[in-house]
């Protein structure tokens, strides 16, 4: 027999989520209760156990996404599962569809160097700091990015700092006395060896990264790796990849290649050329090429974030590379899997018909602003009005909130939120603020309690 589950819901939303059930045809059985509150975020485990009987026939109980208050508590109470849905009842569909992670995506297959360039001009003091962020942000391994015509006085002193603090540490030079000394000190890897200075390797004990002799020779790489092979050493090889209009294509092949001829070797690659030397958002870049690092069983990515529009390109290279992962088991494509990816438009935003909004207004009795996304703007409405616009300044003059500067204040901000929500496509929820997925600070949620009033809420 098919599970059947019972939605609670406030009478706001009740219209909307028989539609949508009704439209989904699902092969579960479902009933709906309708609790007595208008929105979903009233809710309280006591007002559903006062005004719900504790005896229901069904197998599973699903709450808003927006309820705060105990699962566990309520899942005793009525002993079967309670669990949230989505936030937006529009995203039901998405909620019973394809398969998403049970828990917090951790696991993956490629580790992150993080370089720290131009470490030489830079004190063991500022190194540790960065160093600590960059691990914080995902990176396995920090790399020491060494500079031409440069000396690096403190580099066994970093590495010491460094190790000491239990990090993973490569050396990055074209010096290979640098590359020695690092090694010596006692870090993990160097970058880069080449048959140019193969001979550095009876005296070091780091893991080589292995490189072409020169720009684009796969065979010198291969040459490279048969050699280091025949010493019995563990080594990662890098074909390079290029950046755009400079041998990209061409760079991919390299390493598709690489892969065929060597189908268990360790292999690098560097994203800094494409990221870096591309203008455009580098979330993007990152998915697309972990995707492309998951396909070849890459084994190590080296990010850079120096530019500033690649400064969240380690956090980005951690989402991707466990989005990716978990495709990969999982056999499906990296979709509908997390969203921290998208941090400037939604796949689906969520937008009201003009009809469910005259729906809305016509429940509501008092003067409060409901403000939502509907298919022709912004629209902000109460019992006495509704405006349609999407410019914020546009809307003073009809909202009459001359004289409550509080009010006036908190309908800024809502509406400045609401307009960029609406250009770039993003979702808009009323007091929340807007989702950048891992281009911005995630603030840990505590669904178990209701939020602090705002200084414009509270009454002075």
């Amino acid at each position: 027999m098919s599970e059947k589950i019972l939605f609670l819901t406030g009478r706001l939303a009740e219209r909307q989520l028989r539609r949508i059930l009704s439209s989904m045809k699902p092969e579960f059985r479902y009933k709906i209760n309708q609790i007595g509150v208008n929105v979903a975020a009233l809710m309280s485990e006591n007002i559903i156990m006062r005004r719900l009987n504790k005896n229901q026939d069904v197998d599973r109980i699903i709450v808003p996404g927006k309820f705060r208050g105990s699962l566990k508590k309520l899942t005793r109470y009525f002993n079967v599962k309670v669990e949230r849905g989505p936030d937006d009842i529009s995203h039901l569909p998405d909620y019973f569809g394809l398969k998403k992670p049970d828990q917090k995506l951790e696991d993956y297959e490629c580790q992150i160097f993080a370089e720290i360039v131009d470490a030489a001009d830079i004190s063991v003091r500022k190194i540790l700091k960065i160093a600590k962020n960059y691990a914080k942000q995902g990176a396995n391994v920090i790399d020491l990015g060494c500079m031409p015509d440069t000396k690096f006085d403190h580099l066994e002193e970093t590495v010491c700092a460094l190790k000491s603090l239990g990090l993973m540490v490569s050396i990055d030079s074209a010096n290979s006395n640098e590359l020695i000394r690092g090694s010596k000190a006692g870090a993990d890897f160097v970058l880069s060896i080449s048959e140019k200075n193969i001979n550095i390797l009876d005296e070091i004990n780091s893991t080589p990264i292995l490189i072409p002799s020169k720009p684009g020779d796969l065979n010198s790489l291969k040459r490279v790796i048969k050699l280091v092979q025949g010493k019995k050493l563990d080594f990662f090889a890098d074909p390079i990849l290029d950046p755009i209009h400079y041998g990209f294509a061409e760079s991919i092949q390299r390493y598709i290649k690489l892969r065929k001829s060597f189908p268990n070797i360790k292999i690098f690659m560097g994203t800094g050329n494409l990221t870096e030397l591309t203008d455009c958002d580098s979330a993007g870049v990152n998915a697309t090429l972990m995707g492309l690092v998951s396909e070849l069983s890459i084994n190590a990515v080296l990010v850079v974030q120096v530019s500033d529009h690649c400064k969240n390109s380690i956090r980005e290279t951690d989402v991707a590379r466990k989005i990716m992962f978990f495709s990969k088991i999982n056999k499906r494509l990296p979709f509908r899997v997390d969203n921290s990816l998208m941090a400037l438009s939604e796949r689906k935003p969520t937008r009201k018909t003009t009809k469910e909004i005259n729906e809305l207004k016509s429940y509501i009795k008092d003067k409060n602003f409901r403000i939502y996304l509907g298919e022709n703007g912004v629209n902000v409405f109460n019992s006495s009005l509704h405006v349609v616009d999407v410019d914020p300044f546009n809307f003073y003059d009809g909202l009459n909130v001359d004289d409550d500067a509080s009010h006036a204040f908190y309908l800024g901000v809502e509406l400045a939120r609401a307009q960029i929500a609406w250009e770039l496509g993003k979702d808009y929820d009323q007091d929340n603020e807007l989702k950048w997925g891992v281009a911005s600070k995630k603030n840990n949620e505590n669904l178990n309690k209701r939020p602090k009033m705002k200084s414009t809420q509270k009454k002075k």
